[in-house]
């Protein structure tokens, strides 16, 4: 058993700092990817990290979304995007500057977008930044990370400190009862698809008149 450890390889220390600059490396170039270019806000320029419970829409369901979003807040409307970074992706990708939005989310990836992003946590639902004032958004879109009612209660709380009345929801088909009981919204007939297929079906809720019906 001694010679096998013996013949265990070990890295020297100037591979073992190579290999730490090569992975600093990566974890700069994912940044750049969202901060420069054409690609900067499109769907997947950064990637998935499923230990935070990231799943992408599909360019179309995001699409989708975005004009759903863009519509229900009106002219010169103000969105903001809870937990649904492929929805702010889309939103900036089709409208630009031209559209006034927001993306609160966990993940500091998305700080690439400067001033528009809050970093939120939804186990600290209300912990947010003086600047966003309470109900002065015109819609809020959110997709909470667990299928939980834990979760789903407590990012309702940041939605209707923020909405000025209009909540658009995506979350499992299995919280429609706990959808409809902590934010009054309804399943609408559109069926949200994910770039992977998950497990769990998703679906969308809203309690105003929308084009997702």
């Amino acid at each position: 058993m001694d010679d096998d450890d013996d013949d265990i390889p070990q890295l020297s220390s100037q591979a073992l700092a190579a290999l730490q600059e090569f992975y600093l490396e990566q974890e700069q170039r994912e940044g750049v990817k969202t901060s420069q270019g054409s690609g900067q806000y499109s769907v997947g320029s950064i990637e998935e990290n499923w230990q935070l419970s990231q799943f992408w829409y599909s360019e179309e369901t995001a699409s989708c979304l975005a004009n759903e979003a863009i519509a229900a807040a009106g002219k010169d409307g103000k969105i903001a995007c809870v937990s649904a970074p492929s929805v702010y992706q889309k939103l900036k990708e089709q409208q630009g500057p031209a559209v006034s939005a927001c993306i609160l989310e966990y993940d500091r990836r998305f700080a690439v977008y400067g001033q528009e992003f809050v970093f939120y946590d939804y186990n600290s639902p209300l912990s947010l930044p003086a600047s966003l004032l309470p109900h002065s958004f015109d819609i809020v879109v959110a997709d909470p990370p667990y299928l939980s009612e834990e979760c789903l209660e407590k990012t309702a709380e940041t939605v209707k400190y923020l909405t000025k009345g209009k909540i658009l929801l995506c979350t499992g088909a299995i919280m429609e009862e706990q959808a409809a009981k902590h934010l009054g919204v309804k399943m609408c007939k559109f069926i949200p698809k994910h770039s992977r297929n998950l497990a769990n079906e998703f679906r969308c809720y809203v309690n105003y008149v929308s084009g997702l019906d």
